[in-house]
């Protein structure tokens, strides 16, 4: 793929779930940086001992940036609460430009128990939150978008998705290290989304609204550093979490999207075939 040029984002409203630490949270301070106007939507809103970062945190760095954003406490299991979330985009910010569906659920037990002992309510929690949220924000956003003459929705995938450009895509791995990567939920879940964006593209497109999937990668995320600690993940080819988010804020800032939409990405190997460069705001560079 060629580079192309990027588009001004200022004045853009972008809504990012997950946006309280790791690659969403990267991700927001970089769309502020280019002047967007954020919305961080995630469920931690009091400080975790157990897990570093908050949407008021979040916040907090984007303001003193001289950013403009919002934090709306979201749980994505509940219809509720996306509803909200996009309700308070609009009577905040007029609209919505940029959805970037981020917010996994990759904490709590379900993470490495063995299939048999997964309960049918941890599976359906990991659809909850991975795929039935995107589709009911999707499902929001849309008519929003369509009337202010189109959109952008960047979906964030896995590496069971189908973007390493081979004939068949690489063994899965069982563990990285010592840490388990038995997680049938999740990647079930995950690919479902990738496919709801491919089959979902073309009818987008008649709305000039693009939707992206893209692989972060193994990502030096805060989540990511405690499982290096705790339980053995081996993070040798781990990278910053500035990778991801630089790529995401492309993505929805590319001149042509229609290069890309109903199609999913790698992100380091994009960044590095295009020369991409990291944004000085990178908070983790």
């Amino acid at each position: 793929m060629e580079r192309q040029n990027e588009l001004d984002l200022h004045g853009k409203v972008v809504i990012i779930t997950g946006a309280s630490r790791g690659v969403g949270k990267e991700a927001a301070l970089q769309f502020a940086a280019r002047g967007a106007r954020v919305v961080l939507a995630a469920r931690t809103v009091e400080v975790d001992e157990a897990l570093p970062g908050t949407i008021g945190e979040t916040l907090a760095r984007i303001e003193a940036m001289g950013g403009e954003a919002i934090a709306v406490a979201t749980d994505l299991a509940r219809e509720d609460d996306l509803k909200a979330l996009v309700d308070a985009a609009v009577s905040r910010f007029g609209g919505v430009d940029v959805l970037v569906n981020n917010a996994a659920a990759t904490t709590g037990d379900i993470w490495g128990k063995p299939f048999l002992e997964l309960t049918r309510a941890e599976w359906l929690y990991q659809f909850d939150v991975n795929v039935h949220a995107p589709f009911t924000l999707t499902q929001l956003v849309v008519p929003i978008m369509e009337k202010r003459g189109g959109g952008r929705i960047i979906n964030l995938s896995t590496g069971s998705g189908e973007v390493f450009r081979r004939a068949e895509e690489p063994p899965k791995l069982d563990a990285v290290g010592t840490f388990s990567l038995a997680v049938p939920g999740y990647y079930s879940s995950k690919r479902a989304l990738d496919r709801f964006g491919n089959c979902m593209a073309p009818e987008f497109h008649a709305r000039n609204i693009a939707i992206i999937g893209m692989h972060p990668g193994l990502v030096s995320t805060e989540l990511v550093q405690i499982r290096v600690k705790e339980r053995g993940l081996d993070d040798s080819v781990a990278v910053p979490m500035a990778v991801p988010a630089r790529m995401l804020v492309y993505f929805a800032a590319c001149e042509n999207p229609w290069e890309y939409t109903g199609r999913l990405f790698w992100a380091e190997r994009e960044m590095a075939e295009m020369g991409i460069e990291l944004d000085p705001v990178a908070s983790d560079a």
